[in-house]
């Protein structure tokens, strides 16, 4: 029982590391800014996440609150007594897709997450089209949407819903600093063309 136990607790701490690189890239942060805003010095959090050094409560707490996420999302902590179900991620083209639903057919919600464009790089809309009908809720962050000749800015609270054989866009906003979260509802057709992998040299939104 001991040993069963102990290999649990090297799985769960193994994959720690990950979970941190990860959660730094969605926020679209640096070593160095993460350090700066923790105390945890760059070459620490770079043996966190690599695995060259085993996460603690004291490195973990700051951690989460930089990350805006629960303890429980670092480690991965087994669910217990929880009947909900939890889906998990899908990481596209930089974004974080969360499926809040699974079903065969019909529309497909998910939280979407965007994280803000680094300091010194620059990405142009290259709007793209594909069947279906689009539905989207801003919760936080600045959303730049790109809607055929239209350039929209929206921020939370505010929601559009659009044809996607008009080409679409989206993104942050380019003075965002931090990432966009939204609700999006798809039909299948829609969660093909924003989730799924592509063939090789096809295009993301």
């Amino acid at each position: 029982m001991i040993d069963v136990v102990t290999d649990d607790l090297d799985a769960v701490l193994d994959a720690v590391g990950p979970r941190l690189r990860a959660r730094r890239r969605t926020r679209g942060l640096t070593l160095a800014e993460v350090s700066g805003t923790t105390g945890i010095s760059e070459s620490t959090l770079s043996r966190l996440e690599s695995g060259g050094r085993r996460a603690t409560l004291e490195l973990l707490l700051p951690l989460a609150r930089t990350y805006g996420v629960p303890l429980d999302d670092l480690v991965g902590a087994p669910q217990t007594g929880d009947p909900r179900v939890h889906l998990r991620p899908v990481q596209r083209g930089g974004r974080t897709f969360v499926p809040l639903t699974r079903r065969p057919g019909g529309m497909q919600a998910y939280k979407m997450i965007i994280p803000p464009t680094r300091r010194g790089e620059t990405r142009e809309p290259d709007p793209q089209s594909h069947e279906g009908y689009e539905w989207l809720y801003v919760m936080n962050g600045r959303l730049r949407l790109v809607l055929g000749d239209r350039d929209i800015e929206l921020t939370p609270g505010e929601a559009a819903e659009f044809d996607t054989h008009v080409p679409h866009w989206m993104g942050a906003t380019a003075d965002a600093t931090d990432p966009v979260e939204l609700l999006i509802l798809f039909g299948r057709q829609g969660e093909r063309a924003h989730v799924r992998a592509r063939g090789a040299g096809s295009r993301e939104e």
